[in-house]
Protein backbone atom coordinates (compact mmCIF):
# COMPACT_ATOMS: atom_id res chain seq x y z
CA UNK A 1 0.00 0.00 0.00
CA UNK A 2 2.74 2.55 1.09
CA UNK A 3 4.24 1.02 -2.18
CA UNK A 4 1.61 2.14 -4.14
CA UNK A 5 1.20 5.50 -3.19
CA UNK A 6 4.87 6.33 -3.48
CA UNK A 7 4.38 5.41 -7.33
CA UNK A 8 1.40 7.91 -7.54
CA UNK A 9 3.26 10.93 -5.59
CA UNK A 10 6.30 10.42 -8.05
CA UNK A 11 3.87 10.00 -11.09
CA UNK A 12 2.46 13.08 -10.31
CA UNK A 13 5.99 14.82 -9.60
CA UNK A 14 7.09 13.63 -12.91
CA UNK A 15 3.99 15.13 -14.79
CA UNK A 16 3.85 18.44 -13.18
CA UNK A 17 7.70 18.77 -13.70
CA UNK A 18 7.34 19.58 -17.50
CA UNK A 19 4.69 22.11 -17.08
CA UNK A 20 6.41 24.19 -14.81
CA UNK A 21 9.45 24.10 -16.95
CA UNK A 22 7.36 25.16 -19.92
CA UNK A 23 5.39 28.41 -17.90
CA UNK A 24 9.34 29.29 -16.96
CA UNK A 25 10.81 29.95 -20.85
CA UNK A 26 9.80 33.22 -22.10
CA UNK A 27 8.70 34.02 -26.05
CA UNK A 28 10.27 37.12 -26.75
CA UNK A 29 8.47 36.99 -30.69
CA UNK A 30 5.49 36.85 -28.91
CA UNK A 31 5.36 39.52 -26.12
CA UNK A 32 6.38 41.63 -29.45
CA UNK A 33 3.71 40.40 -31.25
CA UNK A 34 1.31 40.43 -27.85
CA UNK A 35 2.38 44.96 -27.58
CA UNK A 36 -0.66 46.80 -28.36
CA UNK A 37 0.22 49.62 -31.33
CA UNK A 38 1.28 52.96 -30.55
CA UNK A 39 -1.88 55.81 -30.64
CA UNK A 40 -1.37 58.41 -32.94
CA UNK A 41 -2.39 62.01 -32.12
CA UNK A 42 -6.06 61.78 -33.20
CA UNK A 43 -6.45 58.62 -31.55
CA UNK A 44 -5.16 59.83 -28.06
CA UNK A 45 -7.58 63.17 -28.76
CA UNK A 46 -10.65 60.61 -29.07
CA UNK A 47 -9.79 58.27 -25.88
CA UNK A 48 -8.05 61.82 -23.90
CA UNK A 49 -4.74 60.32 -23.38
CA UNK A 50 -1.53 62.45 -24.56
CA UNK A 51 -0.30 61.24 -27.79
CA UNK A 52 3.34 59.00 -26.79
CA UNK A 53 6.38 61.49 -27.08
CA UNK A 54 8.56 61.33 -30.00
CA UNK A 55 12.18 59.85 -29.44
CA UNK A 56 15.03 62.51 -29.24
CA UNK A 57 16.91 63.56 -31.84
CA UNK A 58 20.62 62.35 -31.38
CA UNK A 59 22.68 65.39 -31.37
CA UNK A 60 26.39 65.51 -32.50
CA UNK A 61 29.29 66.78 -30.36
CA UNK A 62 29.84 70.49 -30.26
CA UNK A 63 33.41 70.77 -32.44
CA UNK A 64 35.98 72.18 -30.83
CA UNK A 65 37.08 75.62 -32.10
CA UNK A 66 40.76 75.70 -33.93
CA UNK A 67 43.26 76.64 -32.08
CA UNK A 68 44.27 80.19 -32.26
CA UNK A 69 46.98 81.55 -34.67
CA UNK A 70 50.20 82.46 -32.35
CA UNK A 71 53.09 84.61 -34.80
CA UNK A 72 56.06 83.96 -33.87
CA UNK A 73 58.72 85.98 -32.11
CA UNK A 74 59.88 88.86 -33.29
CA UNK A 75 63.40 87.63 -32.66
CA UNK A 76 62.94 84.54 -34.81
CA UNK A 77 65.05 84.72 -38.04
CA UNK A 78 63.75 85.49 -41.35
CA UNK A 79 63.45 81.97 -43.34
CA UNK A 80 64.90 84.00 -46.25
CA UNK A 81 67.83 86.07 -45.10
CA UNK A 82 68.43 89.16 -46.92
CA UNK A 83 72.62 90.08 -47.76
CA UNK A 84 73.12 93.59 -47.88
CA UNK A 85 75.11 94.70 -50.61
CA UNK A 86 78.30 94.64 -50.79
CA UNK A 87 78.89 97.40 -54.41
CA UNK A 88 80.82 100.14 -53.16
CA UNK A 89 78.87 103.60 -53.39
CA UNK A 90 75.39 102.24 -53.26
CA UNK A 91 72.81 103.35 -51.01
CA UNK A 92 69.63 101.48 -49.77
CA UNK A 93 68.01 104.62 -49.20
CA UNK A 94 64.65 105.57 -51.28
CA UNK A 95 65.75 107.40 -54.57
CA UNK A 96 64.20 111.09 -54.56
CA UNK A 97 60.84 112.25 -56.35
CA UNK A 98 61.13 113.60 -59.93
CA UNK A 99 58.17 115.00 -61.05
CA UNK A 100 57.06 114.42 -65.10
CA UNK A 101 57.92 117.26 -67.31
CA UNK A 102 54.60 119.25 -67.89
CA UNK A 103 54.32 119.98 -71.73
CA UNK A 104 53.49 123.94 -72.40
CA UNK A 105 50.03 124.40 -72.86
CA UNK A 106 48.83 124.89 -76.55
CA UNK A 107 45.25 126.27 -76.84
CA UNK A 108 43.32 124.18 -79.19
CA UNK A 109 42.69 125.07 -82.94
CA UNK A 110 40.02 128.28 -83.72
CA UNK A 111 36.98 126.52 -84.75
CA UNK A 112 36.28 126.39 -88.72
CA UNK A 113 33.85 128.89 -89.89
CA UNK A 114 32.78 128.65 -93.39
CA UNK A 115 32.52 131.84 -95.04
CA UNK A 116 29.05 133.51 -95.53
CA UNK A 117 27.48 132.99 -99.03
CA UNK A 118 26.66 135.91 -100.64
CA UNK A 119 23.92 135.82 -103.30
CA UNK A 120 24.46 137.81 -106.67
CA UNK A 121 22.12 140.25 -107.51
CA UNK A 122 19.45 139.11 -109.77
CA UNK A 123 20.47 140.18 -113.56
CA UNK A 124 18.45 143.24 -114.90
CA UNK A 125 16.64 142.20 -118.63
CA UNK A 126 15.38 144.55 -121.04
CA UNK A 127 13.45 142.02 -122.52
CA UNK A 128 11.87 138.83 -121.74
CA UNK A 129 13.40 135.00 -122.40
CA UNK A 130 11.26 133.30 -124.38
CA UNK A 131 11.47 129.32 -124.19
CA UNK A 132 12.63 128.69 -127.66
CA UNK A 133 15.50 131.11 -127.03
CA UNK A 134 17.70 127.92 -125.73
CA UNK A 135 20.79 129.74 -126.57
CA UNK A 136 20.38 132.56 -124.05
CA UNK A 137 20.10 132.77 -120.01
CA UNK A 138 18.36 134.77 -117.97
CA UNK A 139 20.89 134.45 -115.30
CA UNK A 140 23.92 136.85 -113.92
CA UNK A 141 26.96 136.59 -116.27
CA UNK A 142 29.33 133.21 -115.98
CA UNK A 143 31.91 133.58 -113.59
CA UNK A 144 35.66 131.65 -114.43
CA UNK A 145 34.27 128.71 -113.53
CA UNK A 146 30.91 128.38 -114.76
CA UNK A 147 32.67 129.36 -117.82
CA UNK A 148 35.01 127.00 -117.88
CA UNK A 149 32.38 124.45 -116.54
CA UNK A 150 30.14 125.69 -119.87
CA UNK A 151 33.75 125.13 -121.95
CA UNK A 152 33.92 121.29 -121.43
CA UNK A 153 29.72 121.12 -121.87
CA UNK A 154 30.48 122.60 -125.79
CA UNK A 155 33.48 120.59 -126.19
CA UNK A 156 31.91 117.69 -125.17
CA UNK A 157 29.29 118.33 -127.69
CA UNK A 158 31.40 119.65 -130.17
CA UNK A 159 32.82 115.90 -129.70
CA UNK A 160 29.71 113.75 -130.12
CA UNK A 161 27.87 116.16 -133.13
CA UNK A 162 31.50 115.06 -134.66
CA UNK A 163 29.88 111.30 -134.74
CA UNK A 164 26.43 112.17 -136.25
CA UNK A 165 25.73 113.20 -140.00
CA UNK A 166 26.19 116.42 -142.15
CA UNK A 167 22.08 117.33 -141.73
CA UNK A 168 22.04 117.54 -137.56
CA UNK A 169 21.50 120.32 -135.93
CA UNK A 170 19.04 123.35 -136.42
CA UNK A 171 18.31 124.69 -139.85
CA UNK A 172 16.22 127.63 -140.97
CA UNK A 173 13.96 127.88 -144.17
CA UNK A 174 13.90 131.23 -145.95
CA UNK A 175 11.84 132.74 -149.11
CA UNK A 176 13.51 134.49 -151.50
CA UNK A 177 13.50 137.90 -149.81
CA UNK A 178 15.47 136.33 -146.69
CA UNK A 179 12.32 136.25 -144.96
CA UNK A 180 12.00 133.40 -142.43
CA UNK A 181 9.04 130.90 -143.47
CA UNK A 182 10.04 127.34 -141.45
CA UNK A 183 12.20 126.45 -138.72
CA UNK A 184 13.80 122.47 -139.26
CA UNK A 185 16.08 120.46 -136.62
CA UNK A 186 16.86 117.23 -138.16
CA UNK A 187 18.04 114.29 -136.26
CA UNK A 188 20.75 112.73 -138.76
CA UNK A 189 23.03 109.92 -137.31
CA UNK A 190 25.02 108.88 -140.15
CA UNK A 191 22.94 105.76 -140.67
CA UNK A 192 20.80 107.08 -143.84
CA UNK A 193 17.45 107.21 -141.48
CA UNK A 194 16.81 111.01 -140.86
CA UNK A 195 14.03 112.94 -138.23
CA UNK A 196 13.08 116.30 -137.68
CA UNK A 197 10.34 118.50 -136.74
CA UNK A 198 9.56 121.85 -137.72
CA UNK A 199 8.05 125.47 -136.26
CA UNK A 200 6.85 128.23 -138.09
CA UNK A 201 8.05 131.57 -136.53
CA UNK A 202 5.33 133.75 -138.33
CA UNK A 203 2.66 132.23 -135.50
CA UNK A 204 4.82 132.21 -132.41
CA UNK A 205 2.55 131.14 -129.54
CA UNK A 206 -0.29 129.02 -131.59
CA UNK A 207 -0.43 125.42 -130.15
CA UNK A 208 -0.36 124.29 -133.97
CA UNK A 209 2.75 126.09 -134.77
CA UNK A 210 4.67 123.33 -134.40
CA UNK A 211 4.92 119.48 -135.09
CA UNK A 212 7.24 116.58 -136.57
CA UNK A 213 7.89 115.69 -139.95
CA UNK A 214 5.58 113.59 -141.84
CA UNK A 215 8.76 112.24 -143.49
CA UNK A 216 12.53 112.87 -144.75
CA UNK A 217 14.26 111.58 -147.38
CA UNK A 218 17.51 111.81 -148.92
CA UNK A 219 17.61 110.78 -152.54
CA UNK A 220 21.25 110.77 -153.49
CA UNK A 221 22.25 114.10 -153.25
CA UNK A 222 18.55 115.71 -153.33
CA UNK A 223 16.73 115.85 -149.69
CA UNK A 224 12.94 116.02 -149.72
CA UNK A 225 11.09 116.49 -146.52
CA UNK A 226 7.05 116.92 -145.83
CA UNK A 227 5.05 117.78 -143.20
CA UNK A 228 1.32 119.40 -142.05
CA UNK A 229 1.68 123.40 -141.80
CA UNK A 230 -1.84 123.56 -140.74
CA UNK A 231 -4.71 120.89 -139.14
CA UNK A 232 -6.74 119.85 -141.92
CA UNK A 233 -4.82 121.53 -144.91
CA UNK A 234 -2.34 119.59 -147.58
CA UNK A 235 1.13 118.77 -146.96
CA UNK A 236 4.01 120.89 -147.06
CA UNK A 237 6.82 119.17 -149.56
CA UNK A 238 10.49 120.70 -149.23
CA UNK A 239 12.86 119.74 -152.39
CA UNK A 240 16.21 120.69 -152.03
CA UNK A 241 19.88 120.62 -153.15
CA UNK A 242 22.95 121.19 -152.19
CA UNK A 243 25.21 124.40 -152.75
CA UNK A 244 28.69 125.08 -152.96
CA UNK A 245 28.46 127.48 -149.64
CA UNK A 246 27.17 124.21 -147.19
CA UNK A 247 23.54 125.49 -147.46
CA UNK A 248 20.76 124.40 -149.76
CA UNK A 249 18.72 125.57 -151.99
CA UNK A 250 15.14 124.43 -154.03
CA UNK A 251 11.40 125.20 -153.51
CA UNK A 252 8.41 125.18 -151.40
CA UNK A 253 4.97 123.35 -152.45
CA UNK A 254 1.98 124.65 -149.69
CA UNK A 255 -0.98 122.95 -152.04
CA UNK A 256 -0.04 123.64 -155.41
CA UNK A 257 1.86 127.18 -154.39
CA UNK A 258 5.45 126.94 -155.11
CA UNK A 259 7.98 129.34 -153.40
CA UNK A 260 12.26 129.56 -154.19
CA UNK A 261 13.51 128.48 -150.76
CA UNK A 262 17.09 128.46 -149.26
CA UNK A 263 18.00 126.16 -146.07
CA UNK A 264 20.93 127.68 -143.77
CA UNK A 265 22.09 126.69 -140.32
CA UNK A 266 20.47 128.40 -137.83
Amino acid sequence: MNFLLKSSICLAMLVAAPAASAQDVVDPIGALLDQAPAMDEDQAEALGEPPAPAPPVPQSAPMAPPPAYVPPPATAASPYPYAAPTTPGLSLAPAPYTPRPVTPYNPPPAAYVPPVYTRPAPPRLTAPVHVDEYDKTPEAPLNGAELGYETRLRSSFASAQGLQGPLDGAWMLRGPGGQPLYSLLFVDKGLGQLEGAWRDPRRRGATDSSGFLAGVQRMGAQLSASFYPLPGAPAATITLNPSADGAWSGELDEGGRRTSVTLKRD
